[in-house]
């Protein structure tokens, strides 16, 4: 199992960062793109190449808006090159990225047909755009291995969509092993009915808000903000709620309608509140070692072959967020290796 430390963007310390995470013997490192909110991820990410030799990275996630496809697959593809083929594209329809620039999360039709246009461009490919012949033409003097897409998906439309359109789906249900069951019978679902851009199934991973503590009701809190994340996309309008329990469908009505997006990821927004010690431990991993290995197990075994570990932010808890990465790095990555 792949394990991927997720993180925010910082120009002033993204190098210890990234270093920091390969010793650590993390396979990869995302950065969020949220332009409002943090630092400019393509020029952090490239800094972070320049770092390190080994480290897996990309955003967590991109969008569809922001930037033209062209755009993207010239950042990205530039990114591979530096990083002599480190490079990953993590795609979502898009969150506190468009809310702060007045615009709600892309359409599914919209997200379908820029992740076909990003991979005509990512293979060296041409469209007409605009009545224009559009290309890449630089890649044709690189050798350059073709940057994998990963789509990070909540509802079925986007679970169908990545599955059919991309090397790789991460699913954004939380923790909750049914809700992620679910999820990847959606994927192998569309697979068996669709028609394939890509000629192989996907691999599977999946974002989860983890923290090693020995009291689980302070690793509660210590990942309170990052559940509120991720639990908000299911409590959106027209969000699919299958395998949701009635107890949690009240929780996500409430995220739903009362999410504080000018309080985007923080633990004492008022809606982080709604959320009980046994929503948080449902859907995120925590608590002793030995209880984050069994669940990972669990979830690694319905076919997740790669986490995005949603620690403890740094700019709100500080040094207690330093010491759950590297707890999460000494106890857990060993029990997965080899």
């Amino acid at each position: 199992m792949e394990f991927w430390h997720f993180g925010v963007p910082s120009i002033k310390n993204i190098e210890v960062m990234a270093k920091k995470c390969e010793d650590l013997d993390f396979n990869g490192l995302t950065l969020t793109d949220s332009q409002n909110l943090s630092n400019e991820t393509y020029i952090a990410l490239t800094l972070a190449a320049r770092a390190t030799t080994k480290l897996m990275l990309g955003p967590g996630v991109t969008n569809p808006l922001t930037r033209h496809a062209a755009v993207t697959a010239s950042a990205i593809a530039t990114l591979q090159e530096v990083s002599e083929g480190r490079a990953i594209l993590g795609i979502g329809r898009g969150d506190s990225s468009l809310f702060n620039i007045g615009h709600k999360p892309v359409p599914p039709r919209v997200f379908q047909t820029y992740i076909e246009t990003l991979q005509i461009y990512l293979n060296g490919g041409s469209l007409k755009a605009n009545g224009y012949e559009s290309q890449l033409k630089w890649l044709e003097n690189t050798n350059n291995k073709k940057v994998p897409i990963d789509v990070a998906a909540t509802g079925p439309k986007i679970i169908g969509i990545g599955a059919l359109t991309s090397e790789r789906v991460s699913l954004a249900l939380g923790a909750d092993v049914d809700r992620l069951a679910w999820g990847v019978n959606q994927i192998e679902q569309s697979i068996s009915d669709g028609n394939h851009m890509i000629n192989s199934k996907p691999s599977l991973g999946a974002y989860l808000n983890i923290c090693v503590h020995e009291d689980v009701e302070k690793a509660a809190e210590l990942v309170r903000p990052g559940v509120g994340i991720f639990a908000h996309f299911t409590g959106m309008s027209g969000a699919n709620r299958d395998h949701v329990n009635q107890a949690d469908q009240s929780t996500f009505d409430k995220l739903g309608s009362n999410y504080d997006k000018h309080r985007h990821g923080r633990g004492d927004a008022t809606h982080a509140q709604e959320m009980s010690f046994e929503f948080i431990d449902r859907f995120s991993v925590i608590g002793p070692p030995e209880v984050c290995i069994k669940k990972l197990n669990v979830i690694k075994a319905l076919g997740i072959e790669r986490i995005s570990v949603i620690g403890p932010r740094p700019d709100h808890f500080g040094a207690e967020a330093d010491k759950a990465q590297e707890r999460f790095a000494a106890d857990i990555i060993p029990a997965f290796r080899g």
